[in-house]
């Protein structure tokens, strides 16, 4: 982009009052920041469980009620999917220091970062508050901020950030959607603010979403994935002369298995083992988180537009620093399964012919909202069992 030095430049006047001028060193991202510590519970999602769990006792499903109350107690990424989400963050932080503190066990809050302008750009199931043509750029940097000021508060405490889910993948399979093509140097742009931004706190641990195997995994996609992903942690440093990355996430969301299908395109273990040597040689950390939240079933014909709502899903391993392969740091759980992941209702604003294909499972409430029949899916066929 002929004029990329000139809006760096302009970024990084904004973002002044947080940068300091001198040059940092690079910080020594050695260390696997899962390692050794106890998740934090999403307060909300085990909210959300135990009133699943009531409506299956109340149902007279007990057995199911039984399994379904361990979910509460694995530990999954707290989405902060819009402005209204940031004030949230201290007092999750709060809560596991207090808990660091009274156990003697590091604890480590799971964040994802999720509100790009023109968020979700080629489907429109999760569009989010911000676009392109309202000031979206400049309210997504005040929204990094505030995210910033949220954690700097609690500095004792790990935080492991998920960027910006689903935004790599549209930016290198997508931009003959126009709203795609609209929104990409704004997703390179607040991508590589919000790095810049969030690795000077020393807590902070990022791993930028690099979509899954099904979507970069291919020969001609996993190349171009490791030159955007270098491509935007450069531009971090242009901003911010320390900025760093601890690696990426894969299967954000999705159902991929880990080491357990043997085709290209279906196994995460086989997408991160492809990626990692592109990515050491373009110069960004090969380190890997993976969702296994609902990978659990893997016996069925996938298409390429099974992702809303998959009707033959169910939960996955349990997030573990125990990985088939030491490039992986941790099996994951970044979508809480049970909410949900876009609309049936055809007349909805943020409605996608995906999630009423032959593979979801319908009716189906909105982006994010609970949803009892799915969560009862999940907790019955989950593999390992609860």
């Amino acid at each position: 982009m002929k004029n990329s030095a000139a809006l760096f430049a302009l970024a990084a006047s904004l973002f002044a009052p947080l940068a300091s001028a001198t040059p940092v060193a690079a910080r020594d991202s050695s260390a696997n920041p899962f390692q050794g510590k106890a998740l934090y519970i999403d307060p909300l999602y085990s909210s959300q469980i135990q009133g699943a769990v009531a409506t299956l006792q109340a149902a007279g499903k007990t057995e199911l009620a039984a399994k379904a109350a361990k979910v509460a107690k694995v530990p999954a990424f707290i989405w902060i999917s819009q402005r209204s989400d940031v004030t949230s963050i201290s007092g999750y932080l709060r809560e596991a220091k207090s808990t660091q503190t009274s156990t003697g066990k590091p604890q480590a809050v799971q964040l994802v970062v999720y509100d790009l302008p023109d968020r979700d750009c080629s489907a429109g199931a999760s569009a989010g508050e911000y676009t392109t043509d309202n000031a979206g750029e400049s309210r997504y940097e005040a929204y990094i901020k505030a995210i910033y000021s949220e954690i700097e508060r609690v500095p004792q405490v790990q935080v492991i950030i998920v960027l910006e889910p689903d935004s790599i993948g549209n930016i290198i399979t997508n931009l003959s959607n126009p709203k795609c093509a609209k929104a990409a140097p704004a997703y390179k742009r607040g991508i590589s603010f919000a790095i810049a931004t969030l690795s000077q706190l020393p807590n902070v641990a990022i791993y930028v979403d690099a979509a899954h195997a099904g979507w970069l995994g291919w020969p001609g996609n996993i190349g171009p994935t490791a030159t955007l992903l270098a491509e935007l942690l450069n531009n971090a440093k242009a901003i911010y002369p320390g900025a760093w990355v601890r690696g990426v996430a894969t299967d954000v969301s999705n159902y991929n298995g880990l080491g357990n299908q043997p085709q290209m395109g279906y196994d995460e273990l086989i997408y991160a083992q492809n990626l990692a040597p592109l990515l050491t040689a373009a110069g960004y950390p090969a380190h890997f988180i993976i969702d296994q939240g609902r990978s659990g079933v893997q016996n069925y014909t996938r298409t390429g537009g099974d992702w809303c709502n998959n009707k033959y899903a169910g939960f996955g391993p349990r997030p573990s620093t125990t990985t088939p392969d030491p490039i992986v740091d941790a099996i994951v759980w970044v979508k809480p399964g049970g909410q949900g992941d876009g609309t049936s209702d055809s007349s909805a604003l943020r409605y996608d012919a995906s999630c009423s294909s032959d593979s979801s499972l319908i009716p189906a409430p909105e982006a994010g909202t609970w949803f009892q029949a799915y969560f009862e899916q999940l907790v019955a066929n989950a593999n390992p069992p609860f």
